[in-house]
């Protein structure tokens, strides 16, 4: 799947906002604003119930990097997330 096409699937999931569990956050994490070069993925099965992390890393900038697009999609998808957030910006390392 291309690029852009996972992207505007994820952005269109990521402004539904809060329709309940299961959740999915994502987080991105770089040197600079500018590049992000981590994406950390947070799960929440039910409200109460500790989180559990993935991590994805790319050596360019993961929100341009096809294949993680496209995984994190079908995490999106996989653990059947009736709500996806995406926390503001790029967290410096």
């Amino acid at each position: 799947m291309n690029v852009d096409k996972s992207t505007k699937r994820i952005a269109k999931r990521i402004k539904k906002g809060f329709q309940g569990y299961p959740q999915i956050t994502l987080t991105y994490f770089g040197e600079s604003a500018n590049c992000a070069t981590t994406v950390v993925v947070g799960f929440i099965q039910a409200e109460g119930v500790a989180v559990q992390e993935q991590i994805f890393t790319s050596k360019s900038d993961a929100r341009t990097d096809e294949a993680i697009q496209t995984t994190l999609l079908k995490v999106i998808e996989l653990a059947g997330a009736k709500t996806v957030i995406e926390t503001e910006g790029t967290a410096i390392l």
